[in-house]
C-alpha cells in the first residue's frame, strides 16, 4: 500500500479551460497512477468555453459536461482563485510536482499599431465578449452602443459573434445565458450598421460557414456587401477546398444574386444590416473635434499579390474615411508570459515547446494556445492538448522524467498560499455557483444567470450564497 502511494504521479495543471481539462482528462485515462491539480487565476473554471464561447451558441458549451465528469474524478482536483506567477512561482509548482503543464491560453490583445486605438469606443474584441459573458476583468467595460454604425476589424468567427451580438433582436437574446447588465445596455443600443473589415478578399476570410449562414439569416438584418469586391471569385471556386468552397459559395450568392421575393420582403422591412468589408486595413482611428472619443475610422484600401491562402495584402495608396462611433478590433488574442524563466517566443507569442515539451525545462510542457498561439476551434485544442499528455506520458515511461522522487504536489502547495493570504475555490464551491446560478437563470427564461464573480480575492462573497 506504501509502496503504491510513494508511486504516485502527480501533474499540476495551470488553467482550467479547453487545453486544462482536456490533458488532464487524457493524462488520468492514460496512467492509474496520476493524480491531476488544477490550478485557475479565475474563481470558475472552464477558460473560453464559460467567457469565450457566444451566448446563442449553448450547444459549443456542451464540452463543460465531459470537464465536469474529469474534475469530479478522485484523481483530479481544482483550485481556483490561484493566480500562477503571482500566488505562486512556475518554479514552487516545479518542486512540488513531478510534472508542470502550462495550458493558461491567450489573455492578452494583439494590437492595430494605428494613433488613435486607445480613444473611448474603441475595443477588442475579447473584452467585448468578456463583457456580455461576464468575465471579471471587463465587468466594468460599459462600451457606447449611442451610434449608429459599428466597425469590426477582422473577419474570424470572433468577429461574427460580436456583430450577431450586436445586432440580434432582444428576444433572441433574452433566451441566452449573456449577463444582465449586458442585455440591458444592448436593448438601449442605437447600433443598426456593422461592417465586419479584413485586408484581404473574400477567398482568404478566416470565419466559417456556419457562422456567415447565421449572419444572412439574422432576423431584421439584411446584407450588404460590395459587388466590385467579389470580382473573379466565381473562377476561383473551382480551385478551392470544399469547406472553403461552400463558404465563398454563400458569399457569392449573398452578395450578387437577387433574392427571391420572400426574401426581398424581409430584406426591405429589416431596420439592421451588416456586410463584410474586404481589401481594407486599419490606418487611423478618428477622434471627435474634442479628441475624447470615437468618431470615425480610416482604412488603406488594398489590392492582393498572389491568390488563395498564401496572397498577401498590398497598400494601393487610397484610403478612405467611414463614420462610426464604435471599433472592435478582432485581429487575434495572445498568450503572455506568467514567469520570466519562461522560454518564450514574444513574436509568435508561444512558449518554445517540441510536441508540448518546454525546451530546455525538463518536467516543463505546455498545451492549448500557449503551445500553438491562438488558433483552431475547440476539437484542435483537444488534440493539440491530448498530443501534449501523450508526450508526457512516453517522458514517464521512459523515465526521462523521475519519478521515483515522491513529490508534496498540492499539500505544499496549500502551505504557500495559506500563508500568501490566498483562499482557493474548490470544484465542489464552483458547483456551488453553478446552482445558485442555473435557478437565478430558471427565473428569468435564462439557462443561466452569471454570477458576477468579483475577482481574484473576492469570491468569498460569492461562497455564501
Amino acid at each position: 500500500m506504501t509502496s503504491q502511494k510513494k508511486n504516485t504521479f502527480k501533474v499540476c495543471i495551470v488553467g482550467s479551460g479547453p487545453a486544462g481539462f482536456y490533458t488532464a482528462q487524457q493524462l488520468i485515462k492514460a496512467r492509474q497512477d496520476v493524480e491531476v491539480d488544477i490550478y485557475e487565476r479565475l474563481p470558475v473554471p472552464f477558460g473560453l468555453v464559460r467567457f469565450g464561447v457566444a451566448p446563442d451558441h449553448p450547444e459549443v458549451k456542451n464540452v463543460i459536461n465531459t470537464f465536469t465528469q474529469t474534475a469530479r474524478q478522485s484523481r483530479c482536483s481544482f483550485y481556483g482563485n490561484v493566480d500562477v506567477g503571482t500566488d505562486v512561482s512556475v518554479e514552487e509548482l516545479r518542486q512540488a510536482y513531478h510534472a508542470v503543464v502550462l495550458s493558461y491560453g491567450a489573455e492578452g490583445n494583439r494590437t492595430m499599431g494605428v494613433p488613435g486605438e486607445d480613444l473611448a469606443g474603441v475595443h477588442a474584441a475579447k473584452d467585448f465578449v468578456g463583457w456580455y459573458n461576464g468575465l471579471p476583468s471587463c465587468r466594468q467595460l460599459r462600451p457606447d452602443l449611442s451610434s449608429e454604425t459599428a466597425v469590426i476589424l477582422g473577419q474570424g468567427n470572433v468577429a461574427l459573434d460580436v456583430a450577431r451580438v450586436l445586432l440580434s433582436p432582444l428576444d433572441i437574446l433574452k433566451m441566452t445565458d449573456i449577463t444582465q447588465p449586458a442585455l440591458e445596455a444592448l436593448a438601449e443600443s442605437q447600433v443598426r450598421r456593422v461592417l465586419i473589415v479584413g485586408r484581404r478578399g473574400p477567398v482568404q476570410v478566416a470565419c466559417t460557414v456556419k457562422e456567415v449562414r447565421e449572419m444572412v439569416n439574422l432576423p431584421n438584418a439584411r446584407p450588404e456587401m460590395v459587388g466590385a469586391d467579389f470580382e473573379g471569385v466565381a473562377e476561383a471556386l473551382k480551385d478551392l477546398p470544399r469547406p472553403r468552397k461552400r463558404l465563398t459559395e454563400l458569399m457569392l450568392k449573398t452578395a450578387l444574386e437577387v433574392p427571391g421575393e420572400k426574401e426581398q420582403q424581409r430584406r426591405s422591412e429589416a431596420s439592421h444590416a451588416w456586410g463584410f468589408r474586404f481589401f481594407r486595413s486599419p490606418v487611423e482611428i478618428l477622434a471627435d473635434p474634442e479628441r475624447s472619443r470615437t468618431a470615425g475610422i480610416r482604412l488603406a484600401v488594398n489590392r492582393l499579390e498572389g491568390s488563395g491562402e498564401g496572397a498577401r495584402a498590398v497598400l494601393t495608396g487610397e484610403v478612405e474615411d467611414v463614420t462610426c462611433g464604435l471599433v472592435i478590433s478582432s485581429i487575434g488574442y495572445k498568450s503572455l508570459p506568467i514567469d520570466p524563466s519562461l522560454p518564450f517566443d514574444s513574436r509568435k507569442a508561444i512558449v518554445l515547446n517540441n510536441m508540448g515539451r518546454v525546451q530546455r525545462a525538463a518536467g516543463l510542457y505546455c498545451s492549448g494556445w500557449l503551445k500553438t498561439g491562438p488558433t483552431g476551434v475547440i476539437a484542435t485544442t483537444m488534440n493539440n492538448s491530448f498530443d501534449t499528455a501523450r508526450s508526457l506520458v512516453e517522458d514517464m515511461d521512459l523515465g526521462t522524467l523521475d519519478v521515483s522522487v515522491v513529490k508534496p504536489g498540492s499539500q505544499s502547495v496549500a502551505a504557500l498560499l495559506e500563508k500568501r493570504g490566498v483562499k482557493p475555490v474548490t470544484f465542489s464551491d464552483w458547483e456551488k455557483i453553478d446552482r445558485v446560478e442555473l435557478s437565478r437563470g430558471e427565473a428569468v427564461g435564462k439557462p443561466r444567470e452569471k454570477l458576477s464573480v468579483t475577482d481574484h480575492n473576492g469570491h468569498r462573497q460569492e461562497m455564501a450564497l
